[in-house]
């Protein structure tokens, strides 16, 4: 999803915003992390929490002019924080990133307002056309999109770090025999030696 190249035409259309101020809300310290900096990167001021509450307390009294928001975290549900968004600016323009695309949840974030609602892991870009894209408005499909097995290792590795790197409660939580998630993740990543059970 991120990496150090950025899209010079799209860093000039952020770089001429009156607001630039963007809130990024993810419960996965590193993607979140990485988020952020790819965000930074673009001119964008960033405001990164790992949590709802958090995410409430920035929407109420400091609303961003952007939001990317997860849609599940922790401590409860990021069309929450949408939500509040909507009241206290409604002009901001949301982005919904989720692991979870089921049509309720798609359904939900369009009655919220939020402009668009991408799968984990999403393209920068992506992410930023559909930030920029004016409301109500189709942004355009991904130029290049994510290779299938990439984005499954990326889903493995965000729920393998979520669960602090162990690897029998990762494979539960993927439904996926221990071994089988062995043998991906030291096939994807030789440089770790100790994989915890």
């Amino acid at each position: 999803m991120l990496d150090d190249r950025i899209d010079t035409e799209l860093a000039m259309q952020v770089s001429v915003l009156e607001d630039r101020t963007c809130l990024v809300m993810d419960d996965d310290t590193v993607f979140r992390d990485r988020l952020a900096q790819s965000f930074t990167r673009y001119g964008f001021i960033v405001s990164a929490v790992g949590t709802v509450r958090d995410g409430l307390t920035v929407a109420t009294h400091n609303p961003p002019a952007f939001a990317v928001l997860d849609l599940r975290l922790d401590d409860g549900f990021g069309l929450d924080v949408a939500q509040t968004l909507r009241e206290t600016s409604p002009s901001t323009h949301m982005v919904v990133l989720t692991g979870y695309g089921a049509l309720p949840n798609v359904v939900a974030s369009v009655k919220i307002g939020v402009q668009n609602v991408l799968s984990k892991p999403a393209d920068i870009e992506d992410v930023i056309n559909s930030l920029l894209a004016a409301p109500r408005s189709m942004p355009s499909p991904p130029e290049s999109p994510m290779d299938p097995d990439d984005a499954r290792w990326e889903y493995i590795q965000s729920v393998y770090n979520k669960n602090g790197r162990n690897v029998s409660q990762t494979a539960r939580l993927l439904n996926m025999h221990r071994r089988t998630l062995q043998r991906i993740i030291q096939r994807r990543s030789p440089d770790q030696l100790h994989i915890r059970d």
